[in-house]
C-alpha cells in the first residue's frame, strides 16, 4: 500500500512539475508579446523602417532615403533564418534611420519575393547608400553573388544563408553607413 501511495505522488508531482515549466514559458511568451506591444505604440516608427515586410513595398521608395538596405528574404520556419532573426532585429532597433533592415517571410507572403533573384532561403540583397547593387572586390570572399540583366547591368547582390550582425554591419559600413 505504500509503495503505491509513493508511486501516485511520484506521479503528481512530475505532473505538477511540468504544469509549472509550461505556465512558466506561456507567462514569458506572453510578456514578450506586452513588452512589443508596448514598444509598438509608445514608438511611432516609420513602416520603411519597419522590420518584417508584410505587404506589397517599393524598392525605389526605399532607395530615395540615401540609406544602405539588406532586405533578408526567409521563414520564420526555417533554421538558418531563426538563427539569423535575432540579428536582424538587433540591427533594424540599432540603425533605425541610418540603415534599411527589412525581412520578408516567403512562405507566408510568396508574392513579396516575386521581381527578386531568390531561389533558396535565407537570402539577403544588400543596396548601397546611393540606391546601386553593392559591389566589393572581395565578394566571393564574402560569398556575394551579382545578379545581372540580359542587357548586363549588375541589378542585384545577394547572399545566400545566414549572416551575423557583425557581418552585416562591416557590410553597411562599405555600403555607406553613417552612424
Amino acid at each position: 500500500m505504500n509503495k503505491k501511495v509513493i508511486s501516485v505522488m511520484v506521479i503528481i508531482t512530475v505532473i505538477l512539475i511540468i504544469a509549472g515549466i509550461w505556465l512558466v514559458k506561456n507567462n514569458q511568451k506572453e510578456n514578450e508579446k506586452i513588452m512589443n506591444n508596448t514598444l509598438s505604440s509608445t514608438q511611432t516608427v516609420n513602416s520603411d523602417f519597419k522590420l518584417n515586410i508584410t505587404s506589397k513595398f517599393s524598392l525605389d521608395k526605399l532607395k530615395e532615403y540615401n540609406l544602405p538596405i539588406i532586405i533578408d528574404f526567409g521563414s520564420d520556419s526555417c533554421i538558418p533564418c531563426k538563427q539569423m532573426a535575432p540579428a536582424l532585429k538587433q540591427l533594424n532597433s540599432e540603425l533605425q534611420e541610418k540603415a534599411i533592415i527589412r525581412f520578408v517571410d516567403v512562405w507566408k507572403h510568396p508574392n513579396l519575393a516575386n521581381g527578386y533573384p531568390i531561389e533558396l532561403i535565407p537570402t539577403q540583397i544588400f543596396i548601397n547608400s546611393d540606391g546601386t547593387p553593392y559591389a566589393p572586390e572581395n565578394a566571393e570572399e564574402l560569398g556575394l553573388e551579382f545578379i545581372i540583366d540580359e542587357n548586363g547591368n549588375h541589378i542585384f547582390t545577394t547572399h545566400v544563408g545566414a549572416l551575423t550582425a557583425e557581418q552585416m554591419k562591416s557590410m553597411l559600413k562599405e555600403m555607406g553607413l553613417n552612424e
